[in-house]
């Protein structure tokens, strides 16, 4: 059967995923990653599972294997949003930036071999690196999935969105 790798996000599972296991066969809406400017955020997979839309059929195979997908993050600040103007701010509630985000550490992920893909990811406070705070999340699940046929799987033009 020919092998697809397929990142599982992690809020994708939270959400509406359930839990699955080598040897399991499993049913998913699969969107290809066909674009090389994207192939980074999905972990040099294939395709991405999409729980929210999609391909109208789901493409189904079984897992032959699961890596769980670890990346670090640091909070770098952000310019906070400008004030509002007055007459914005009278009109009712006015919702501002935080003033800081999360951007991935270069080099960061690491894959760890497991035996299934838990509902819950985990994330792990690092505490302050060169100045920043800094958090290690999983991810999601990179997926090997022998799949005997993939013509259900959603291809998104170029200039598409993810």
């Amino acid at each position: 059967m020919p092998l697809m790798k397929v990142f599982y996000e992690d809020w994708q599972m939270g959400c509406c995923g359930t839990p699955f296991a080598v040897g399991d066969e499993v049913a998913w809406k699969l969107v290809a990653v066909d674009r090389p400017a994207v192939q980074g955020e999905h972990y040099g997979a294939d395709a991405w599972v999409e729980n929210h839309g999609g391909p109208d059929h789901p493409t189904t195979g079984r897992v032959h294997a699961v890596d769980l997908v670890h990346e670090e993050f640091a909070f770098r600040p952000r310019d906070p949003d400008p004030d509002p103007d007055p007459a914005e701010a009278r009109r009712g509630l006015v919702i501002r930036g935080t003033g800081r985000g999360l951007e991935p550490v270069p080099g960061s992920v690491t894959l760890e071999s497991a035996d299934g893909c838990p509902k819950w990811f985990q994330e792990v406070d690092r505490g302050t690196v060169d100045g920043l705070a800094r958090v290690r999340r999983t991810c999601g699940a990179l997926v090997t999935l022998d799949a005997p046929d993939t013509t259900h799987v959603l291809h998104v033009p170029r200039g598409g969105q993810d």
